[in-house]
């Protein structure tokens, strides 16, 4: 039998006296695309920062084996996609992509290669701050699937894409999955995560 890539059992999460999560239960297999569907105030982003073991949390969470947690050797084979990252001032799209490849080494992509799959070649030498919304999550997304990794964690990665590039994040993430990568993402948008195994939170409170 193979071991799940994540186990929770009996998420709780209250945040400032308030349930947040109560009593969550999450098992996720290799090579799975997980959508987590909620309505707002779910707990949808606090699962994923347990997840991520950013968020402490009652009950039990076991990810690649192990309590996640906010080290060097969890990240070397878990991505998160959230909150827009600082960019470096002073870089280009294209040189934050090569430098996440020198960071983690070799992955799935070349940083030419992010640059025309996620239609940034346009804008390759350009700083992130001048791009557009769209460009900049597409840049987020880029770096994510540049980099060697077991595990994306994504909050909202069809935040700011147009009907046809969430389309093509959707193949994106299923080829990630076919060659051997798992996937929970939080989403607001069914349609693009149609091809997922959907997980319903409802509000705790």
């Amino acid at each position: 039998m193979t071991e799940s890539i994540i186990t929770a059992r009996g998420v709780g999460v209250e945040l400032g006296g308030v349930p947040v999560l109560r009593g969550v239960d999450l098992t996720v297999a290799p090579g799975e695309v997980v959508a987590v569907l909620g309505p707002n105030g779910a707990g949808k982003t606090t699962l994923l920062r347990c997840l991520a073991g950013l968020q402490r949390a009652e009950g039990d969470v076991s990810v690649l084996g192990r309590p996640p947690a906010d080290e060097p050797d969890f990240w070397r084979e878990v991505v998160l996609v959230g909150d827009e990252p600082t960019w470096y001032p002073g870089l280009t799209v294209r040189e934050h992509l090569e430098l996440v490849r020198a960071v983690h080494g070799p992955g799935r992509l070349e940083a030419g290669a992010a640059l025309e799959l996620f239609d940034l070649a346009g804008c390759a030498d350009r700083a992130p701050s001048s791009l557009s919304t769209g460009q900049r999550q597409r840049l987020s997304l880029a770096a994510a699937l540049l980099r060697p990794s077991r595990l994306l964690l994504l909050d909202e990665p069809e935040r700011g894409l147009d009907a046809a590039f969430r389309e093509r994040l959707a193949a994106l993430l299923a080829e990630y999955a076919a060659n051997g990568g798992t996937v929970v993402m939080v989403t607001h948008d069914p349609r693009f995560a149609e091809d997922a195994r959907h997980v319903a939170l409802e509000a705790a409170a």
